[in-house]
């Protein structure tokens, strides 16, 4: 008989907590309307480059039949080698087709002519439906050249770049480096505030002598720290186990990790701010962490994603961060194809650090 008034305590408690209660019933209705919509492992319409040296009908025929696969979407029209590889290497391009001067003169005298598809392997998702959308396009306009049973006069090599070994593991692990940090610093931030205020050790410091900025300053440098040390070891580790790369300048990759850190450092203050226990801030952190997992292109391509998904992921740091990540160790790209990236991520820090001092200091009072 005990037992009916300790359910009736629990129920009356849960409905008086009313944020727990929403986030409990909320969270798995948004996630899920979110996530099934917007993962997608069929990668379409890969932004593509095109170098067409022949110039002629039969060329431009190859084009729109690789544009019909899609697979592709032919975004912009390159002169020169050199550029092709800045398209590709700053993330402005996934593929690139590469027709030859001969082109067409090969197929007049009835020779196998060759055209080139260059991909980015770093993500090998992506890279497969490339690779598959190359062969389908390749096929076709044979077809339509050789119909019957004569032999094929087009031929599409496949040349993929930064991981030609299409190793999983050379994309999973920098993103798994994003991932931790983001984890880590937005839980742990928002839990270790909160977990002050509820002892109330928070509003001991504040009546001591020390500035607002400097107690908030005090409590970030320390998980920045964290951050770094947690990096190193996963590079290093990554290198050892995985053999994954790092082709760019670690300098680069540290410093568009601080302002990622302190992005996410910002942004669990902020969360400590708008909660009033633990688990509040651990079910608010993961209604963050997991869009921040699954639609920052961590494990599905946001190219293949709907466009409402990919502006949600437009607005996580991660997506930027990983962006810059991959970039470095598996392109060795550095600020000069970063440079976006790195001022996203600044205003990202900027932006979230400032709104949850403004925010901590309201509650505090």
């Amino acid at each position: 008989m005990s037992l009916l008034p300790m359910l009736w305590k629990e129920v009356v408690q849960l409905r008086r907590d009313r944020f727990t209660l929403a986030m409990m019933v909320g969270i798995p209705a948004i996630q899920l309307v979110l996530f099934g919509y917007a993962i997608r492992t069929e990668v379409r319409h890969l932004p593509t480059v095109v170098l067409d040296q022949s110039g002629t009908p039969e060329s431009r025929a190859l084009v729109s039949t690789l544009r019909n696969t899609g697979n592709f979407e032919i975004t912009g029209w390159v002169s020169n080698r050199a550029e092709l590889a800045d398209r590709i290497a700053g993330g402005d391009a996934s593929a690139a087709l590469v027709i030859p001067r001969d082109y067409m003169r090969d197929i007049k005298r009835g020779r196998t002519a060759s055209a080139q598809m260059i991909v980015d392997a770093a993500d090998p998702m992506a890279s497969s439906a490339a690779m598959s959308g190359a062969a389908r396009a390749g096929a076709a306009r044979a077809a339509a050249l050789a119909p019957g049973s004569r032999p094929a006069l087009v031929e599409m090599r496949v040349r993929p770049w930064y991981n030609p070994g299409m190793r999983d593991a050379v994309y999973i692990v920098p993103g798994i480096i994003g991932v931790l940090l983001s984890l880590t610093m937005v839980l742990i931030t928002s839990i270790a505030i909160v977990r002050e205020r509820e002892r109330g050790t928070l509003e001991q410091l504040i009546v001591t002598p020390i500035d607002k900025t400097s107690l908030i300053l005090g409590k970030l440098v320390p998980f920045l720290v964290i951050g770094f040390v947690q990096m190193s070891v996963i590079l290093v580790l990554g290198w050892v186990l995985f053999d994954v790369p790092v082709r760019g300048s670690l300098a680069v990759l540290y410093l568009l990790a601080f302002a990622f850190i302190v992005a996410n450092l910002g942004l669990g203050l902020l969360m400590s701010t708008l909660v009033r226990s633990q688990l509040q801030a651990m079910q608010l952190g993961f209604l963050f962490l997991l869009p921040n997992i699954l639609l920052s292109g961590f494990m599905f391509p946001r190219q293949a994603m709907p466009e409402v998904a990919q502006w949600i992921g437009a607005a996580l740091p991660l997506t930027y961060f990983l962006t810059g990540l991959r970039g470095v160790l598996l392109k060795g790209i550095g600020l000069e194809q970063l440079w976006a990236e790195g001022m996203i991520l600044t205003a990202f820090a900027v932006v979230l650090v400032s709104a949850s001092v403004v925010r901590f200091s309201k509650t505090i009072e």
